[in-house]
């Protein structure tokens, strides 16, 4: 999903967020308690090119009931690798997006990491494996992966109203944990606010507090009635976000750092408090701008995306976290299996809680001013797919995340291409 703010991107269901997406124009921005308390989770994945891969240790290992009996993934030969290589180029030259990274593996397939294009426009540096980059509404994966902790630990109930963390939530005696998760809250997006996208155009360096990104929010009418449709909205995730914090007693980064990233053995992932930024990372670039013309907004706050989509990883972790995901490691499998629970939000994906299975592939992806994001598991193969760019900017109203999906997976699952079809502009 995809996190846009400009209104004209954002769509009731995207699968690219701004911080969002789910489906192209859909945007979103979109992205305790001290006991003691650890996890351990067991999420091995092929390692990117001359960068070691985490190999966090099990709590449980359940695993996702497939949508179809077909487990066929291409053996990753040279000659397959040069089909790759075409096809990413090609996307790259007709979408004109400065580069790309991308990983796709399977056990006993072999492994393909490239990195095409160039990461900064200014000194024609190249694009390489090992940057930092925003991720966006994978940022959301995050979220609920701590929220669905807390319910393991029977601190908070999936079926328990907003109301009872967050006062003021139009709604919110009725709206529930499970219906912000799953997009079916009703609730207007914050991003998609006329006033909100002139105060981020305006100043994209200010911070935002989640209060203020709720205001945007609530000053609008509910849209329908909690669980009534599916609508991709950050608001979302952001009272899920303070949900988090209120229960566990500290702030959300620092839980998700602990809760989350640590346990699974995750080394370059981070959720910043504010523009940091750390090297080597690709420099990004959008036309979600106040002129409309195309800038650098590789230092912008993120804090507008916060709990929706500030969250900052590399390939090695991504990779690993696609399978930690979609096979629950961190969680009890009753409760992953809830997550995994979708429900039918654009033709051809389902979503589920703060995730989505798209022909099989399990994930999310990703889109922020300057940046893009892919994360997807394929069960019955165990196979990763991350794809990362540094730009928002969509062609021919596709997010550019969807196009690479797209190309890479007629190649290596013909009968499980990852497609998200172009939803129109709301």
């Amino acid at each position: 999903m995809t996190t846009r703010w400009r209104s004209a991107a954002v769509g009731a269901a995207a699968v690219a967020l701004v911080v969002g997406p789910v489906g192209a124009g859909a945007g979103a921005v979109y992205a305790w308690d001290a006991a003691a308390h650890t996890r351990t989770a067991t999420a091995t994945a092929p390692a990117a090119a001359q960068t070691p891969t985490p190999t966090p240790t099990p709590k449980t290992t359940p695993t996702p009931t497939p949508t179809s009996a077909s487990d066929e993934f291409a053996r990753l030969t040279p000659a397959v690798a040069r089909q790759l290589d075409d096809a990413i180029r090609k996307v790259l030259a007709e979408a004109k997006i400065p580069g790309v990274i991308v990983a796709v593996s399977a056990p006993g397939k072999g492994e393909y990491v490239r990195s095409f294009g160039i990461a900064d426009k200014g000194t024609g540096a190249p694009m390489t494996p090992n940057l930092n980059m925003r991720i966006g509404s994978v940022t959301k994966t995050f979220t609920v992966t701590a929220l669905l902790e807390l319910v393991d630990d029977g601190k908070v109930g999936l079926d328990d109203p907003i109301g009872k963390y967050v006062d003021g939530v139009p709604n919110g005696d009725r709206i529930t944990l499970r219906e912000l998760a799953g997009m079916r809250s009703g609730l207007f997006n914050y991003s998609a606010d006329e006033g909100f996208y002139k105060a981020l155009t305006s100043n994209p360096e200010r911070p935002f507090t989640p209060q203020e990104l709720l205001d945007y929010s609530f000053k609008h009418p509910v849209l329908f009635e909690p669980n009534a449709k599916f609508y991709y909205c950050n608001t979302n995730l952001i009272l899920l976000g303070l949900v988090v914090e209120k229960v566990s007693g500290i702030p959300l980064d620092r839980f998700i750092d602990r809760e989350v990233v640590e346990p699974a053995g995750l080394k370059h992932t981070l959720f910043p408090t504010g523009a940091e930024f750390p090297r080597p990372h690709a420099q990004g670039y959008t036309n979600q701008t106040a002129s409309g013309k195309v800038e650098n907004s590789t230092d912008w706050n993120p804090s507008w995306g916060w709990a929706a989509g500030a969250m900052i990883s590399d390939l090695s972790d991504l990779r690993s976290w696609a399978k930690t995901l979609a096979t629950g490691t961190l969680l009890t499998p009753a409760t992953q299996a809830q997550r995994l629970d979708v429900v039918d939000a654009i033709p051809g994906a389902g979503y589920g809680l703060g995730i989505f299975n798209v022909q099989g592939w399990i994930g999310h992806n990703g889109s922020l001013p300057g940046y893009g994001s892919l994360v997807l598991y394929l069960p019955e193969a165990e196979a990763t797919l991350v794809v990362l760019l540094n730009t928002d900017i969509s062609y021919e109203n596709q997010e550019p995340s969807t196009l690479f999906g797209e190309a890479i997976t007629k190649i290596v699952t013909p009968d499980r291409v990852y497609s998200l079809p172009a939803q129109p502009p709301s």
